[in-house]
């Protein structure tokens, strides 16, 4: 991926950018849904998401200010060729400095596979990106009930903290369905790096310090499911 960005027009500049760009690009899924929702929001954090930030009235994460929301942001991982790619990522500001959101925005979709799957493969690449991830994460083995997904898409807020000098990272997912299982395995992984939660969807992995690492859970605006965008390609 290249790092030249430019500024999109309509919310339909998100298509191109998928990995499946023809098959993921349906009305009431996810990636249309949030492409719909940050469009909506325009030069600012979707209210669902600041909402849930300001509720927790921690100073770091207390009136957040978008600078800038990246669609499809690539972050290369040890073990293979295949980068993380997060839905959203958001470069935010407030007087106590930068703050990177990672968002995962789902429908009615699982995290993908769980740890257990990811360990029983036979790709040499696929356990030393394992043992990378738990390394940076600071848990010597997840259990094999853990999402993977949520496992790479935190250390991908991590790292893109990192590499901006941010002295907050936030893994957020923006839950556009109702399908209980998720929270629960939010909840799991949650629990699996001793996050401590501040707010009810705000959690604290207290033993991050540079940066801090929280971890969020938000509701989003249903309506978007409802809005469909034509397609660029």
């Amino acid at each position: 991926m290249k790092r030249i960005f430019v500024p999109t027009q309509s919310g339909s500049d998100w298509q191109r950018l998928l990995a499946k760009p023809v098959l993921h690009w349906k009305k009431g899924a996810s990636a249309m849904t949030t492409a719909a929702a940050w469009e909506a929001a325009g030069d600012r954090i979707p209210a669902e998401i600041s909402g849930v930030l300001d509720s927790s009235r921690n100073e770091a994460l207390v009136g957040l200010q978008l600078l800038a929301a990246i669609p499809e942001w690539e972050t290369p991982l040890e073990g293979g060729d295949t980068a993380s790619h997060t839905d959203v990522m958001a470069l935010c500001t407030n007087p106590n400095g930068l703050c990177v959101i990672a968002v995962e925005a789902k429908v009615n979709e699982d995290f993908g596979p769980l740890v257990g799957e990811k360990r029983a493969s036979d790709s040499s690449g696929q356990q030393t990106r394992l043992t990378y991830l738990e390394r940076l994460l600071g848990v010597p083995r997840f259990a094999d009930s853990i999402r993977y997904q949520l496992v790479h898409r935190t250390v991908s807020a991590l790292l893109t903290a990192q590499q901006f000098h941010a002295a907050i990272a936030i893994m957020m997912i923006q839950s556009f369905g109702s399908k209980a299982s998720l929270r629960d395995d939010f909840h799991q992984f949650c629990a699996a790096l001793s996050a401590q939660e501040l707010a009810a969807g705000v959690l604290q992995a207290s033993q991050f310090d540079a940066p801090r690492l929280f971890l969020a859970w938000c509701d989003g605006d249903k309506e978007f499911l409802r809005v469909e965008l034509p397609p660029a390609l």
